[in-house]
């Protein structure tokens, strides 16, 4: 990465990650060429990803970590990651190691072309899933190609929260999400009824082999089906002849 002022701020969500999340923090910083900054969110200062974080600043460039005063959680950590950051794309992206560095500088490119949002896409043509509960894995298949066949979503994969956003977009978009990793759902769905422009590129999602996932299923799943319902109805109510 060069001295230059970031054209990109990646956010990282994190909770007691340790000494697993120097690999992923090395990985992109040697995987991603456009100017970046790191922006490792945590929740409280005793998180154990914190003096990771510290040791580190010294060798990776950009690498900062940043408290998440927005109160616990994935969801306000995200937010608070965006809020701290002031590039003119944002990224988020897992601590576990399952998104692709190779893939942000496409993504990148994607947007300086006109995109307001970019996915990377596990069910695209190139793309891939590996490991993974499978439950999660068909609903996440299923909701994802049936918005992009019947709801109009440019993306064959809303839900996948490895997605790069242009700041303006976010800047013009309330973030309504109250749960969690709705929030690309949320987001992706907006951008398409308002007309913004949503591309992707593909990608291979790998299952965290560290750690534990903090993903919920069970309680997150309304809040998803919230959004998915939502872009329904709204492609349905355009298609519909005026009387």
């Amino acid at each position: 990465m060069t001295e230059s002022a970031p054209e990109l701020s990646i956010v990282l969500p994190v909770y007691n990650e340790g000494e697993a999340v120097e690999p992923v923090l090395r990985g992109l910083s040697a995987g991603v060429r456009t100017p970046h900054e790191l922006v490792v969110v945590y929740d409280f200062d005793g998180d154990t990803t914190v003096p990771v974080i510290a040791r580190l600043a010294t060798e990776i460039p950009g690498l900062r970590g940043l408290r998440n005063d927005l109160g616990r959680g994935v969801l306000n950590a995200m937010k608070a990651g965006i809020a701290g950051s002031s590039a003119p794309y944002v990224l988020i992206s897992m601590a576990d190691g399952s998104d692709e560095p190779h893939v942000v500088d496409p993504m990148v490119t994607l947007a300086r072309d006109g995109a307001d949002v970019v996915s990377a896409s596990r069910y695209m043509r190139g793309g891939h899933q590996v490991g993974g509960p499978r439950l999660k894995r068909l609903m996440s298949r299923a909701a994802g190609l049936s918005l992009h066949w019947f709801g109009g979503v440019a993306t064959h994969d809303p839900t996948n929260n490895f997605k790069l956003y242009r700041r303006s977009f976010l800047d013009a978009t309330p973030i309504e999400s109250s749960a969690g990793f709705e929030l690309a759902l949320e987001l992706t769905v907006k951008a398409t009824i308002a007309g913004r422009r949503v591309a992707e590129v593909p990608t291979t999602w790998r299952d965290r082999t560290a750690g534990q996932s903090n993903f919920k299923l069970r309680k997150w799943l309304p809040h998803y089906l919230h959004w998915y319902v939502l872009a329904l109805r709204i492609r349905l109510r355009r298609r519909r002849p005026a009387a």
